[in-house]
Protein backbone atom coordinates (compact mmCIF):
# COMPACT_ATOMS: atom_id res chain seq x y z
CA UNK A 1 0.00 0.00 0.00
CA UNK A 2 1.24 3.46 -0.75
CA UNK A 3 1.14 5.59 2.43
CA UNK A 4 1.91 9.03 3.52
CA UNK A 5 2.19 10.06 7.10
CA UNK A 6 1.58 13.90 7.31
CA UNK A 7 3.69 15.00 10.28
CA UNK A 8 7.16 13.34 10.49
CA UNK A 9 7.49 14.39 15.03
CA UNK A 10 7.97 11.68 16.69
CA UNK A 11 4.21 9.80 16.82
CA UNK A 12 4.55 9.91 12.85
CA UNK A 13 8.22 8.43 12.89
CA UNK A 14 7.00 5.90 14.67
CA UNK A 15 3.60 4.60 12.69
CA UNK A 16 5.92 5.65 9.98
CA UNK A 17 8.59 3.12 10.59
CA UNK A 18 6.61 0.08 11.83
CA UNK A 19 4.82 0.39 8.64
CA UNK A 20 7.38 0.77 5.92
CA UNK A 21 8.60 -2.77 7.65
CA UNK A 22 6.25 -4.37 5.87
CA UNK A 23 7.62 -4.83 2.21
CA UNK A 24 4.50 -4.43 0.49
CA UNK A 25 3.98 -1.12 2.12
CA UNK A 26 5.34 2.41 0.05
CA UNK A 27 5.79 4.52 3.08
CA UNK A 28 6.82 8.27 2.84
CA UNK A 29 7.26 10.75 6.00
CA UNK A 30 6.05 14.61 5.35
CA UNK A 31 7.49 17.53 7.15
CA UNK A 32 9.05 20.83 7.04
CA UNK A 33 11.75 19.77 9.16
CA UNK A 34 14.13 19.71 6.41
CA UNK A 35 16.84 18.87 9.03
CA UNK A 36 15.16 16.05 9.96
CA UNK A 37 14.02 15.17 6.45
CA UNK A 38 17.30 14.38 5.24
CA UNK A 39 18.65 12.61 8.02
CA UNK A 40 16.16 10.05 7.67
CA UNK A 41 16.86 9.64 3.77
CA UNK A 42 20.47 9.44 4.11
CA UNK A 43 20.85 7.26 7.58
CA UNK A 44 17.54 6.05 7.71
CA UNK A 45 15.06 6.38 10.93
CA UNK A 46 16.78 5.51 14.18
CA UNK A 47 14.72 4.34 16.82
CA UNK A 48 15.52 3.47 20.50
CA UNK A 49 13.38 0.90 21.42
CA UNK A 50 13.17 -1.35 24.83
CA UNK A 51 17.15 -0.73 24.80
CA UNK A 52 17.83 -1.80 21.17
CA UNK A 53 18.61 0.73 18.24
CA UNK A 54 16.37 0.08 15.54
CA UNK A 55 17.01 1.43 11.84
CA UNK A 56 14.67 1.64 8.98
CA UNK A 57 16.18 2.70 6.07
CA UNK A 58 13.67 1.84 3.64
CA UNK A 59 11.51 4.52 4.81
CA UNK A 60 11.42 7.71 2.83
CA UNK A 61 11.00 11.35 4.10
CA UNK A 62 10.42 14.31 2.01
CA UNK A 63 9.11 17.77 2.34
CA UNK A 64 7.63 18.17 -1.19
CA UNK A 65 4.29 16.67 -1.44
CA UNK A 66 3.92 16.85 -5.11
CA UNK A 67 6.92 14.65 -5.27
CA UNK A 68 4.99 12.19 -3.69
CA UNK A 69 1.43 12.28 -5.92
CA UNK A 70 -2.07 10.91 -4.71
CA UNK A 71 -1.42 7.71 -2.02
CA UNK A 72 -4.12 4.95 -0.81
CA UNK A 73 -3.75 6.30 2.85
CA UNK A 74 -2.52 9.14 4.90
CA UNK A 75 -2.33 8.93 8.48
CA UNK A 76 -2.25 12.76 9.84
CA UNK A 77 0.28 13.19 12.65
CA UNK A 78 0.85 17.11 12.64
CA UNK A 79 0.04 19.00 16.25
CA UNK A 80 -3.57 19.90 16.13
CA UNK A 81 -2.46 23.58 15.84
CA UNK A 82 -1.35 22.79 12.56
CA UNK A 83 -4.02 20.77 10.51
CA UNK A 84 -5.15 22.82 8.57
CA UNK A 85 -2.02 24.14 7.66
CA UNK A 86 -1.09 21.16 6.67
CA UNK A 87 -4.13 19.65 4.59
CA UNK A 88 -3.85 22.69 2.86
CA UNK A 89 -0.04 22.53 1.83
CA UNK A 90 -0.38 18.97 1.18
CA UNK A 91 -3.24 18.69 -0.90
CA UNK A 92 -0.81 16.94 -3.98
CA UNK A 93 -1.36 13.20 -1.47
CA UNK A 94 -4.93 13.49 -1.65
CA UNK A 95 -6.67 11.80 -4.26
CA UNK A 96 -10.33 11.03 -4.91
CA UNK A 97 -9.47 7.60 -3.25
CA UNK A 98 -7.76 8.51 -0.62
CA UNK A 99 -8.30 7.53 2.54
CA UNK A 100 -7.14 10.01 5.33
CA UNK A 101 -6.84 8.47 9.12
CA UNK A 102 -6.21 11.32 12.20
CA UNK A 103 -4.62 9.41 15.35
CA UNK A 104 -4.29 12.69 17.04
CA UNK A 105 -4.84 14.60 20.09
CA UNK A 106 -7.47 16.78 20.87
CA UNK A 107 -10.72 17.53 19.51
CA UNK A 108 -11.65 19.27 15.83
CA UNK A 109 -9.34 17.46 14.16
CA UNK A 110 -12.04 15.63 12.16
CA UNK A 111 -13.65 18.56 11.31
CA UNK A 112 -10.75 20.40 10.11
CA UNK A 113 -9.84 17.43 8.18
CA UNK A 114 -13.24 16.88 6.93
CA UNK A 115 -13.18 20.65 5.20
CA UNK A 116 -10.54 20.12 2.84
CA UNK A 117 -11.14 16.46 1.75
CA UNK A 118 -14.48 14.19 1.10
CA UNK A 119 -15.97 13.58 4.55
CA UNK A 120 -16.73 10.40 3.62
CA UNK A 121 -12.74 9.59 3.47
CA UNK A 122 -12.21 10.52 6.93
CA UNK A 123 -11.48 7.98 9.56
CA UNK A 124 -10.65 8.48 12.92
CA UNK A 125 -9.23 6.69 16.20
CA UNK A 126 -6.65 7.26 19.33
CA UNK A 127 -3.33 5.58 20.13
CA UNK A 128 -1.78 4.77 23.53
CA UNK A 129 1.84 4.60 22.09
CA UNK A 130 4.27 7.00 23.58
CA UNK A 131 7.26 8.62 21.36
CA UNK A 132 10.00 11.35 21.90
CA UNK A 133 11.93 12.98 19.28
CA UNK A 134 16.16 12.71 20.31
CA UNK A 135 16.99 14.82 17.00
CA UNK A 136 16.96 14.94 13.58
CA UNK A 137 16.08 11.15 12.51
CA UNK A 138 16.59 9.77 15.85
CA UNK A 139 13.33 9.27 17.87
CA UNK A 140 12.73 7.27 21.00
CA UNK A 141 9.59 4.84 21.58
CA UNK A 142 8.46 5.37 24.87
CA UNK A 143 5.47 3.70 25.46
CA UNK A 144 3.32 0.99 24.13
CA UNK A 145 -0.36 0.27 24.05
CA UNK A 146 -3.59 -0.37 21.39
CA UNK A 147 -4.29 1.68 18.55
CA UNK A 148 -8.28 2.28 17.90
CA UNK A 149 -9.79 3.11 14.79
CA UNK A 150 -13.40 3.29 13.03
CA UNK A 151 -15.74 4.96 11.01
CA UNK A 152 -16.83 8.24 11.82
CA UNK A 153 -20.17 6.59 11.67
CA UNK A 154 -19.47 3.27 13.51
CA UNK A 155 -20.10 0.80 10.60
CA UNK A 156 -17.76 -2.05 10.21
CA UNK A 157 -16.66 -1.19 6.69
CA UNK A 158 -13.96 -3.21 4.69
CA UNK A 159 -11.28 -0.15 4.44
CA UNK A 160 -11.01 -0.09 8.41
CA UNK A 161 -10.72 -4.01 8.42
CA UNK A 162 -8.13 -3.20 5.72
CA UNK A 163 -6.71 -0.57 7.85
CA UNK A 164 -6.66 -2.77 10.89
CA UNK A 165 -5.29 -5.84 9.33
CA UNK A 166 -2.37 -3.25 7.45
CA UNK A 167 -1.68 -1.89 11.14
CA UNK A 168 -1.37 -5.57 12.80
CA UNK A 169 0.84 -6.64 10.38
CA UNK A 170 3.36 -4.11 11.07
CA UNK A 171 3.20 -5.14 14.69
CA UNK A 172 0.89 -2.06 16.25
CA UNK A 173 -1.76 -4.03 18.23
CA UNK A 174 -4.98 -2.59 16.39
CA UNK A 175 -8.86 -2.56 16.74
CA UNK A 176 -11.87 -1.51 15.41
CA UNK A 177 -14.45 0.30 17.60
CA UNK A 178 -18.09 1.31 16.96
CA UNK A 179 -17.89 4.67 18.57
CA UNK A 180 -14.88 6.37 17.87
CA UNK A 181 -16.04 9.46 18.73
CA UNK A 182 -16.41 8.34 22.10
CA UNK A 183 -13.12 6.83 21.91
CA UNK A 184 -11.71 10.10 20.98
CA UNK A 185 -13.19 12.03 23.90
CA UNK A 186 -12.23 9.57 25.93
CA UNK A 187 -8.54 10.47 25.42
CA UNK A 188 -9.77 14.07 25.38
CA UNK A 189 -9.90 13.41 29.14
CA UNK A 190 -7.07 11.98 30.31
CA UNK A 191 -5.45 14.71 28.33
CA UNK A 192 -7.23 17.46 29.71
CA UNK A 193 -6.30 16.11 33.32
CA UNK A 194 -2.82 15.77 32.57
CA UNK A 195 -0.83 17.30 29.81
CA UNK A 196 -1.68 21.57 31.13
CA UNK A 197 -0.51 20.36 34.73
CA UNK A 198 2.76 18.30 33.69
CA UNK A 199 2.97 21.14 31.29
CA UNK A 200 2.77 23.88 33.72
CA UNK A 201 4.55 21.82 36.45
CA UNK A 202 7.27 20.54 34.42
CA UNK A 203 6.14 16.92 36.17
CA UNK A 204 6.60 13.81 34.47
CA UNK A 205 3.17 12.09 34.58
CA UNK A 206 3.31 9.76 37.71
CA UNK A 207 4.42 12.44 39.64
CA UNK A 208 0.95 14.63 39.02
CA UNK A 209 -0.49 11.84 41.72
CA UNK A 210 2.32 12.57 44.19
CA UNK A 211 0.86 16.13 44.95
CA UNK A 212 -2.38 16.55 46.66
CA UNK A 213 -3.15 20.16 45.44
CA UNK A 214 -2.49 18.89 41.21
CA UNK A 215 -4.21 15.77 41.90
CA UNK A 216 -6.99 18.49 42.96
CA UNK A 217 -6.46 19.83 39.95
CA UNK A 218 -6.62 17.09 37.91
CA UNK A 219 -9.69 15.64 39.45
CA UNK A 220 -12.13 19.05 38.24
CA UNK A 221 -10.36 19.23 35.03
CA UNK A 222 -12.08 15.72 34.21
CA UNK A 223 -15.25 15.92 35.89
CA UNK A 224 -16.24 19.28 34.44
CA UNK A 225 -14.91 17.47 30.88
CA UNK A 226 -17.19 14.82 32.03
CA UNK A 227 -20.20 16.79 32.68
CA UNK A 228 -19.69 18.28 28.91
CA UNK A 229 -19.95 15.07 27.41
CA UNK A 230 -22.94 14.05 29.07
CA UNK A 231 -24.52 17.13 28.48
CA UNK A 232 -23.48 16.99 24.71
CA UNK A 233 -24.68 13.33 24.64
CA UNK A 234 -21.32 11.61 23.68
CA UNK A 235 -21.58 7.99 24.37
CA UNK A 236 -18.60 7.57 26.37
CA UNK A 237 -16.42 4.10 26.25
CA UNK A 238 -14.61 4.81 30.02
CA UNK A 239 -17.33 6.06 32.38
CA UNK A 240 -15.11 6.63 35.15
CA UNK A 241 -12.77 8.97 33.24
CA UNK A 242 -11.46 10.43 36.95
CA UNK A 243 -10.20 6.82 37.74
CA UNK A 244 -9.35 6.43 33.96
CA UNK A 245 -6.86 9.35 33.90
CA UNK A 246 -5.14 8.09 37.21
CA UNK A 247 -4.36 4.83 35.85
CA UNK A 248 -2.88 6.60 32.73
CA UNK A 249 -0.67 8.49 35.12
CA UNK A 250 0.44 5.32 36.51
CA UNK A 251 0.95 3.54 33.05
CA UNK A 252 2.88 6.21 31.94
CA UNK A 253 4.75 7.37 35.01
CA UNK A 254 8.28 8.80 33.62
CA UNK A 255 6.68 10.17 30.22
CA UNK A 256 6.89 13.53 29.99
CA UNK A 257 3.55 14.52 27.85
CA UNK A 258 3.62 16.43 24.62
CA UNK A 259 2.85 19.95 26.30
CA UNK A 260 5.61 19.48 28.78
CA UNK A 261 7.86 18.91 25.72
CA UNK A 262 6.19 21.61 23.93
CA UNK A 263 6.37 24.50 26.79
CA UNK A 264 10.29 22.79 27.05
CA UNK A 265 11.31 23.45 23.91
CA UNK A 266 9.41 26.56 23.57
CA UNK A 267 6.82 25.70 21.34
CA UNK A 268 3.01 26.31 20.94
CA UNK A 269 1.09 23.86 22.35
CA UNK A 270 -2.01 22.05 21.52
CA UNK A 271 -4.18 23.26 24.35
CA UNK A 272 -6.86 25.27 22.33
CA UNK A 273 -7.58 21.54 21.37
CA UNK A 274 -7.31 19.84 24.40
CA UNK A 275 -8.15 21.98 27.76
CA UNK A 276 -9.73 24.63 25.66
CA UNK A 277 -11.73 22.37 23.82
CA UNK A 278 -14.02 21.59 26.76
CA UNK A 279 -14.29 24.84 27.08
CA UNK A 280 -15.73 25.64 24.00
CA UNK A 281 -17.82 22.67 24.08
CA UNK A 282 -18.87 23.63 27.62
CA UNK A 283 -20.06 27.27 26.45
CA UNK A 284 -21.96 25.53 23.36
CA UNK A 285 -23.66 23.11 26.17
CA UNK A 286 -24.13 25.36 28.90
CA UNK A 287 -21.66 23.55 31.21
CA UNK A 288 -19.58 25.85 33.70
CA UNK A 289 -15.86 25.08 33.25
CA UNK A 290 -13.60 27.21 35.30
CA UNK A 291 -10.76 24.81 36.00
CA UNK A 292 -10.38 23.87 32.64
CA UNK A 293 -10.54 27.69 31.45
CA UNK A 294 -7.74 28.47 34.25
CA UNK A 295 -5.43 25.81 32.90
CA UNK A 296 -5.97 27.04 29.33
CA UNK A 297 -5.09 30.46 30.26
CA UNK A 298 -2.33 29.60 32.10
CA UNK A 299 -0.17 27.49 29.19
CA UNK A 300 -1.59 30.18 26.72
CA UNK A 301 0.35 32.91 28.72
CA UNK A 302 3.27 30.50 29.27
CA UNK A 303 4.03 30.07 25.47
CA UNK A 304 2.67 34.26 24.68
CA UNK A 305 6.07 34.88 22.96
CA UNK A 306 6.52 31.85 21.29
CA UNK A 307 6.02 32.29 17.22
Amino acid sequence: MKIAVVGAGAMGCLYGAKLSAVESNQVTLLDVWQEHVDAINVNGLEMEEKGEILNYGQLMATSNPASVGPVDLAIIFVKSTLTAAAMESNQAVFGPETIALTLQNGLGNVDIISSHINPDHVLAGTTAHGATMLGPGKIRHAGFGKTIIGELNGQLTERISLVEGLFQEAGLETEVSDNVVGLIWDKLLVNTGINALTGLTGLENGKLLQYPEILQLMEEAVREGLEVAHALGIRLNIPDGVSHTKEVCQATAANRSSMLQDITNGKQTEIDMINGAIVREGEKAGVSTPVNHTLTNLIKFLQRNVK
